[in-house]
């Protein structure tokens, strides 16, 4: 990953190349991408993998500060023990974040004992990964990173901790169901993202979903952003499935300026 991470056409943030680096290891590319947008925010480098053997050609390649790991990956415990965690709950030389689909205890406890640092349950909080992330960074190197940072989406900047989102002089306050809704589209800019992709990613695949739960949440967005459906300046409908980030805005529609962007319907 360069000193400036990007996703496809929004996100553009300068991240100081002696920035902690961070490998991730999980196979679904959506958690993935919004993995990356989280920890992007001038905070980490990140670098992503599949499978052990591409987390291995990083680990020797790279020497990350510290690994996400799907623990419900099937080369998870493999990876663990290259990066040094034991069974024995002693701290592993490369400080560990463990994700899991299943919140359950014994889960969890399993993980601990195979040596994760720390565990969050996925779906999660892009603000709670950032402070996971930093702290176990912090304890196991001492590299301190802000707890403050904020990422620009095109025209619009994030404060992820405080849920803020700032726009021109405007200072919109977002939900956090709001705000991971953001970051979910976001982190797949100028792509589709179908309904039920948002479901699993950001109320969880065992969630009992109103017909309408997405839409509703991505209208409450709409309307905090000033975007308007028929005129979109950051979310489209793709109509029969789902929705998209746009890569490029235009300021109609909003204090009457000038356009500066041509948006996809």
């Amino acid at each position: 990953m360069n000193a400036m991470a990007q996703t496809p056409d929004t996100v553009e943030i300068l991240t100081p190349p002696d920035a902690p680096r961070a490998l991730v290891l999980h196979d679904r590319p959506m958690l993935v991408d919004l993995i990356e947008l989280t920890l992007n925010h001038g905070v980490f480098l990140v670098r992503a993998a599949s499978t052990l053997n591409e987390a291995r050609s990083i680990v020797e390649e790279w020497q990350p500060h510290m690994a996400i790991v799907d623990m419900d990956h099937d080369d998870s415990t493999d990876l663990l023990v290259l990066l040094g965690a034991s069974n024995t709950l002693t701290r592993s030389r490369t400080p560990i974040l463990g994700l899991t689909r299943r919140g359950d205890l014994p889960t969890k406890l399993r993980a601990f004992d195979l040596g994760v640092d720390d565990i969050l349950a996925v779906p999660f909080s892009p603000a709670e990964l950032l402070a996971r992330s930093i702290v176990i960074s912090r304890r196991a190197t001492g590299i301190r990173g802000p707890m403050l940072p904020s990422i620009r989406l095109g025209e619009i900047e994030v404060d992820i901790v405080n849920r803020e989102v700032r726009a021109g002089r405007s200072i919109i306050h977002l939900s956090g169901i709001e705000q991971s809704l953001l970051y979910v589209l976001a982190s797949r800019a100028g792509q589709v993202v179908t309904r039920e992709e948002i479901l699993d990613a950001v109320w969880g695949p065992d969630f009992v979903a109103e017909s309408n739960v997405v839409d509703r949440h991505v209208r409450s967005l709409r309307i905090k952003l000033q975007n308007d459906y028929r005129k979109p300046r950051f979310i489209a409908t793709v109509s029969g499935q789902g929705y998209r980030f746009i890569p490029t805005f235009t300021n109609q529609g909003w204090g009457g300026e000038q356009s500066t962007g041509t948006p996809s319907s």
